[in-house]
């Protein structure tokens, strides 16, 4: 579905910088951050809104680099959730919140429930 997105919306992913590569561009942390925007559910990105916080959501942190996670079901003694990543090898769950807000700003925070409409995109 991405690489399907970029192919229509190209102009809206400056990641490809007009030119998709559908053998990378689904990868890509800043194009998922796009794709999501577009297509999911944006939900806070307030760290005390606990309970907005659920298992399966994505959230996307912008610093010297991007990455990328997903929220775990498991949380810390703050309620703040754990993150399933790969923040180089091995990938792993982890209470990494914190650490990554310390050289990253949290950007987004989608959840992603398809149904239908996700289906008729393909089409």
């Amino acid at each position: 579905m991405v690489d399907l997105d970029i192919a229509r919306n190209v102009g809206e992913y400056p990641r490809v910088g007009g030119v998709p590569d559908p053998n990378i561009d689904f990868r890509r942390v800043p194009n998922l951050n796009v794709f999501f925007a577009r297509h999911g559910q944006t939900l806070t990105l307030n760290l005390t809104a606990i309970e907005e916080w659920q298992p399966g959501d994505i959230v996307v942190f912008k610093g010297k680099t991007w990455h990328i996670a997903i929220v775990s079901d498991k949380r810390n003694a703050d309620g703040v959730p754990w993150l399933i990543h790969n923040g180089g090898q091995p990938r792993r769950e982890e209470d990494a919140m914190g650490r990554l807000l310390q050289n990253s700003e949290l950007i987004g925070h989608y959840r992603w429930t398809p149904g239908e409409e996700s289906i008729a995109y393909l089409v």
